[in-house]
């Protein structure tokens, strides 16, 4: 068998350091040669290379595995203590356990079936329709005639504030919508009688009215007047449709012994023919024509009069109508060959009582119109002789 090699003697190079047999004289990395001094030396070196040693010590896998694992634990440990203590400035907030909501079974009662209500109907306005302006037509006799403002006319049709219309022209006149009915109950100011009772004038908005000055005229209070019109401000615009309820009047001290009479109407505008006009013989038929205050009591009615400056007070023609024209008999003519000016103008006047021949009696009510005047030739001119 070999000896081991831990247990032969041997020497070491003072030089170099290499382990050589004992019997060695000579070193042979780096040629040092050996003598029994240097062996001593050698020896001597190598129990103190011997003596500064460390221990070894030797440990299996799973041993080396186990430590790693604790000093990894230790490790972390120490950070988590380290950074709980505040060393690095952060501070942890451990997270609160929310407790596991627990969901509660709900008995839910089988729905009724219910019927859908019933829809309301609702009016569909209707588009206008094609008008084309005849002869003599004006938007105040439209109006009438369609029974619809002046205003919608011009709105409808993008016309001036004047509603200048001519013969052959295509219009588009709105339907009149409907006045809404008044509700039964809940009457302003407190009146004692109901609205389907109350009595009511209608009123066509003129030019400078105000709603508070149509208050001020029926001696009707503005809100009253609001809630049987359905507005909902207290804007007016000329030509618009109103109804006045004179049942919700003012109270005046005193009984009244008779029946309470609207208050006087506007005067009426008047619309053709344009002031200062002129007329010949080929013209037969002058017709005068006004804008309406609003729809006549079955008492009430336009006077018409006219006059002729030219021949005098003496002749002068008056006349009543219902309708916003009135055509001039040609018995008015005059008989001569004279421009005559004619001055005419209308007011509203209302029945009260009859006379001795059953002739109906009128008062005034309203006030008198603007007065124009046109010239009239009654006989054709006679050309002069030529020479």
């Amino acid at each position: 068998m070999l000896q081991d090699p831990s247990t032969q003697k041997s020497q070491i190079c003072p030089t170099c350091g290499t382990r050589l047999s004992e019997s060695a004289t000579r070193c042979l990395v780096c040629g040092t040669e050996l003598t029994a001094k240097a062996a001593t030396k050698s020896k001597k070196a190598e129990r103190g290379m011997q003596a500064s040693q460390m221990p070894q010590l030797t440990l299996s896998l799973p041993a080396a595995l186990g430590a790693l694992t604790l000093i990894l634990m230790i490790g972390a440990a120490t950070v988590y203590f380290s950074l709980r203590a505040g060393i690095t400035g952060a501070t942890i907030t451990e997270p609160t356990l929310e407790g596991t909501a627990t969901e509660t079974v709900t008995v839910t009662p089988t729905a009724t079936e219910t019927q859908p209500p019933t829809p309301i109907p609702t009016e569909t306005p209707l588009p206008p329709f094609d008008y084309t302006v005849r002869e003599g037509e004006t938007c105040g006799l439209l109006a009438a005639k369609f029974q619809v403002s002046v205003q919608s006319i011009i709105i409808q049709n993008q016309l001036s504030s004047q509603c200048f219309v001519s013969v052959g022209q295509a219009l588009k006149i709105p339907y009149p919508t409907s006045t809404p009915a008044p509700p039964p109950t809940a009457i302003p100011n407190e009146a004692t009688q109901t609205a389907q009772a109350c009595e009511k004038v209608p009123y066509t908005v003129q030019e400078n009215d105000t709603l508070s000055s149509i208050s001020f005229n029926y001696n009707v209070p503005q809100d009253a007047i609001k809630f049987y019109n359905g507005l909902s401000t207290d804007s007016v615009f000329i030509g618009q449709s109103l109804l006045i309820p004179l049942c919700e009047r003012f109270a005046t001290p005193g009984p009244t012994p008779t029946a309470t009479l609207p208050p006087p109407y506007q005067a009426p505008n008047l619309l053709l023919p344009a002031d200062g006009a002129a007329f010949t013989l080929a013209n037969d038929v002058v017709t005068l024509q006004w804008a309406s205050i609003g729809n006549l009591r079955e008492n009430e009615r336009y006077q018409i009069t006219i006059e002729d400056v030219t021949s005098g007070q003496g002749r002068r023609l008056t006349e009543y109508a219902t309708d916003t024209k009135f055509i001039v008999p040609t018995s008015f003519r005059p008989n001569d060959n004279l421009a005559h000016v004619i001055r005419w103008w209308v007011t509203t006047v209302r029945q009260n009582g009859v006379d001795e021949q059953g002739q109906p009696v009128y008062d005034s009510a309203g006030a008198i119109s603007e007065k124009r005047v046109f010239t009239w030739v009654g006989v054709a001119v006679e050309a002069s002789p030529t020479p």
